[in-house]
């Protein structure tokens, strides 16, 4: 059990926020769930949170909007005092967005916003929080399986993913001195409402999907979130700098 603890994981409104959120909520730690306009949908995985007795508030980041990091910084460590703390322990950037299509679909506009979002977003807020991260903290970054394995279509997504996990590498011996760890969970097909919930509700593509994996099946949203809880707790303290993939075996 990790007590006392606080974490952020932001785009907590659904899917594989909502879950990280809860599994941590459920080791003890209090949280601080983000959106980026979705607050029914915050407040409602807050609610879930509470009615299992766990501690957790909303606040709005959106990650695309790097000149607005300061003044939630600011935010959040005025919340993080009137929790009677100083520091975040846990930071989990989860929050992102997927443009899928091939190369000759993709527009500027569209790589544009898969960057801006997943890669710069996710290292100027980083930047923006360090400050706020007690000694021994950490970081988990959000990737996929297919930075691993290839699938058409996919192409900006994956890169940008990619480019999170070397940014998580570099970061962990940059801040291993600060005791800050810092690593990736990458994803595999998983049942959530990502990309219009295609893995979710279309029987076919989850048949497939299933084929591809040693596990036979799709994941379920809870099992990314226990994953995520479990690389955060104190019995794997001594990882840093890591990929962790919870794929159930996909593209072996």
């Amino acid at each position: 059990m990790t007590i006392d603890k606080i974490a952020l994981v932001t785009g907590a409104n659904r899917g594989l926020g909502r879950s990280t959120a809860l599994a941590l909520a459920a080791r003890g730690v209090r949280v601080v769930l983000t959106h980026r306009g979705d607050a029914a949908g915050a407040e409602e995985t807050a609610e879930q949170v509470r009615a299992a007795g766990g501690t957790a508030t909303v606040l709005r980041l959106d990650i695309g909007d790097v000149s607005s990091f300061a003044a939630f910084a600011t935010e959040l460590g005025a919340l993080l005092e009137r929790w009677g703390a100083s520091r975040l322990d846990i930071l989990v950037n989860n929050a992102g967005v997927g443009v899928f299509g091939p190369l000759d679909t993709v527009t500027a506009d569209d790589f544009d916003l898969v960057m801006d979002t997943n890669v710069r977003g996710t290292f100027f807020l980083i930047q923006a929080l360090v400050p706020l991260l007690a000694q021994g903290g950490q970081i988990i970054n959000v990737s996929t399986s297919l930075t691993r394995h290839t699938s058409p279509a996919t192409s900006v997504y994956s890169a940008s993913k990619a480019a999170l996990e070397v940014l998580g590498r570099t970061l962990a011996a940059e801040l291993g001195p600060r005791g800050i760890r810092v690593n990736s969970v990458a994803p595999g097909p998983t049942a959530t409402d990502f990309n219009g919930g295609a893995m979710r509700d279309d029987a076919g593509m989850r048949q497939i999907l299933a084929g591809q994996t040693a596990l036979g099946r799709v994941g379920e949203p809870e099992e990314i979130g226990e994953a995520v809880a479990t690389l955060a707790s104190e019995g794997l303290r001594w990882v840093t700098g890591q990929r962790v993939e919870v794929s159930g075996g996909a593209f072996l």
